[in-house]
């Protein structure tokens, strides 16, 4: 949405930047509530992040990249936010991110290819401790692979976090927008088997 910026006396529209359709879909599938805490790894340049702060009164994110280009983009980006302390953005690979355990109770990445090319063992392990029990993971791609080939990516990213002890596994599905959904157990979760749904919404956290 365009904002204004005076100087002196001459307002001048500023366009902010737009925020891709496969962000606007990913962020619509993590159930944002007022205070949630939240992560988001392979940031890019921070489109994501600028959707999600608008839907997060009273709450934090993190954003990490392992790119020190895509992280001062991001940051440059939203840097209201950075400047308020809502917004915190780090280089750092996710497989060295080192928070204490339970700080977030959702985390995303949008077109993060490690889940499919290996198994992010290291990433996966990191990610689980770092969400709350029963905090969700969201692992999103926009449009890229023949359906065939989405297939066998969603496929490799179900397998690789199924593997980690996440539970509730949804694969989700729409016509151009794609993505493995899960939660961390909560005390007493027993391991369901996965669901696959197309263009559901989880209820907020």
């Amino acid at each position: 949405m365009p904002t204004q910026v005076r100087h002196g006396q001459l307002a001048v529209t500023v366009a902010r930047p737009q925020v891709p359709e496969r962000n606007r879909w990913a962020v619509d599938q993590l159930g944002l509530r007022p205070g949630s805490r939240v992560l988001e790894f392979g940031c890019g340049g921070g489109a994501a992040a600028q959707l999600v702060l608008g839907r997060l009164p009273g709450g934090s994110m993190l954003a990490v990249d392992r790119s020190a280009t895509a992280a001062a983009s991001a940051a440059a980006r939203n840097r209201a936010a950075v400047d308020a302390g809502v917004l915190t953005v780090r280089r750092v690979p996710l497989a060295d991110l080192d928070v204490p355990a339970g700080s977030f109770d959702v985390a995303f990445g949008v077109d993060v290819n490690l889940f499919w090319t290996g198994s992010a063992g290291s990433e996966l392990s990191v990610l689980r401790e770092a969400l709350v029990p029963g905090g969700l993971l969201l692992v999103a791609y926009g449009p890229g692979p023949r359906p065939e080939r989405r297939a066998v990516l969603l496929e490799r990213v179900h397998a690789a976090v199924a593997a980690h002890g996440f539970v509730d596994l949804e694969v989700l599905e729409e016509a151009r927008f794609s993505g493995v959904r899960a939660r961390v157990p909560s005390a007493g979760t027993a391991v369901q088997p996965p669901h696959r749904r197309c263009g559901t919404k989880p209820s907020a956290m």
